[in-house]
């Protein structure tokens, strides 16, 4: 993931399926099933995370309390975001992403896009 080091996306992903706030202690439990990994090392990340902007956090009792400050859905239409204005021919861009949809995805797609009203975009501009 972009913006992320191995660690730091594997704690991203640990945290945008929780329900919840979650600590140290908790992402440490997950992840020490997985490998051998400190629990001071998961702290680090987790505060680095949390000094990027990714995760903000709330004391609890003597500890912290995480939660991701976006969506993981958020990121990735940022990240989406990012490749569409990177290219220099947005459109055809568009339709080469579109060529790879499954149905099913279309499906999706066609029923986000019906939902959607010309004047609900986040930035504020009515798309043309």
């Amino acid at each position: 993931m972009r913006d992320f080091g191995e660690l730091e996306a594997r704690i991203m992903e640990s945290m945008w399926v929780a329900k919840g706030p979650r600590t140290v202690r908790d992402v440490h439990t997950e992840l020490v099933a997985e490998r051998t990994i400190a629990y001071t090392t998961v702290m680090t990340v987790m505060d680095k995370l949390h000094r990027k902007g990714w995760l903000e956090r709330e004391p609890v009792g003597r500890a912290y309390a995480y939660r991701p400050r976006q969506s993981k859905e958020r990121y990735t239409a940022d990240l989406m975001n990012e490749a569409l204005a990177a290219s220099s021919d947005r459109g055809a861009t568009l339709v080469a992403f579109l060529d790879q949809l499954t149905a099913a995805e279309s499906k999706a797609l066609r029923a986000a896009l019906d939902r959607k009203t010309p004047t609900t975009r986040s930035d504020g501009r009515v798309p043309s």
